[in-house]
């Protein structure tokens, strides 16, 4: 009874440290505003995140609460959904609250709003409504905001200087019940095959993500992947190609098994963006 009771304990703490282990992974929160653009007026939206948002967040990186931003556009275009993405990672809520709260008062200063001008200046000062260019250019109808957070995340920001990466995205809805075997899973089985890719230098980076906040019930979890070019899109669907290839013919019926029933096959869909603004810590 000592001799088991010992080692239920020592199960235990090992269950612990593996917990643990994995808590203390960073997991990065990613905040996303979504935005339709009104034809004509893309290169003036442009002109407004770097007049407005990009001094605020390129402050806040060098400061080393936002790790990284950037703007997006989709690859494919489809009517009525946003065209434009801005979106920045940091690394917990407390980042979050300091990139809003440095909007607000960069939004506040150029609109006239700043109260530490005197009444003379402010009546000299001419008005510069970020609010009302960015109601020019967008159908804010139609925007949309979305936090995420990266439960896996793998990647470097080496060699990304004057790089405008693509990145794709595959969007699943895992069922009911089954989040924890789906990322057992995923991690078993796709992880090891973005290692090598990130290894090797074909991919800048990878993640498996959630809504921090749902507010979508399309998908659950999302994987994102980061390259330079199209063409490495091309040898990412190669290598997961040639890795399911390389098992037997029953070992790839069970993968096929166990991914089929752990998600919803029909509401799986993906995407593919290009960055048109591109930001990380050393990068230009």
């Amino acid at each position: 009874m000592k001799k088991r009771l010992l080692l239920g304990l020592f199960v235990v703490l090992l269950s612990c440290i593996s917990a643990a282990a994995q808590q203390s992974q960073p997991q990065p929160l990613t905040f996303w505003y979504e935005y339709v653009i009104n034809p004509g007026k893309e290169d003036d939206f442009l002109d407004l995140v770097k007049t407005v948002g990009q001094p605020v967040r390129d402050k806040l990186m060098a400061d080393g609460v936002v790790q990284a931003w950037g703007v997006e556009v989709p690859l494919l275009r489809q009517p009525g959904a946003a065209n434009h993405v801005i979106w920045y990672e940091v690394s917990d809520w407390s980042g979050v609250e300091k990139v809003e709260t440095a909007l607000r008062a960069q939004i506040a200063k150029l609109s006239g709003g700043d109260e530490s001008k005197t009444p003379a200046a402010k009546k000299a000062q001419k008005p510069a409504s970020a609010m009302d260019r960015l109601r020019e250019d967008a159908d804010m109808s139609k925007t949309r905001d979305y936090l995420t957070r990266d439960l896996v995340i793998n990647g470097t920001s080496a060699s990304l200087t004057g790089v405008m990466p693509y990145t794709r995205y595959n969007y699943v809805k895992v069922r009911p019940g089954k989040a924890g075997d789906y990322r057992k899973a995923w991690e078993k089985y796709n992880k090891p095959v973005l290692d090598k890719l990130l290894a090797d230098g074909t991919i800048f980076g990878y993640g498996l993500s959630v809504e921090e906040l749902r507010t979508d019930g399309d998908f659950t979890h999302f994987t994102w992947i980061e390259t330079k070019d199209l063409a490495s899109l091309e040898k990412v669907r190669n290598a997961f190609t040639a890795d399911r290839e390389h098992r037997s013919e029953e070992e790839r019926n069970v993968l096929g098994d166990l991914f089929l029933s752990l998600i919803d096959a029909d509401a799986s869909r993906s995407e593919v963006k290009r960055s048109i603004l591109f930001h990380v810590p050393g990068a230009k």
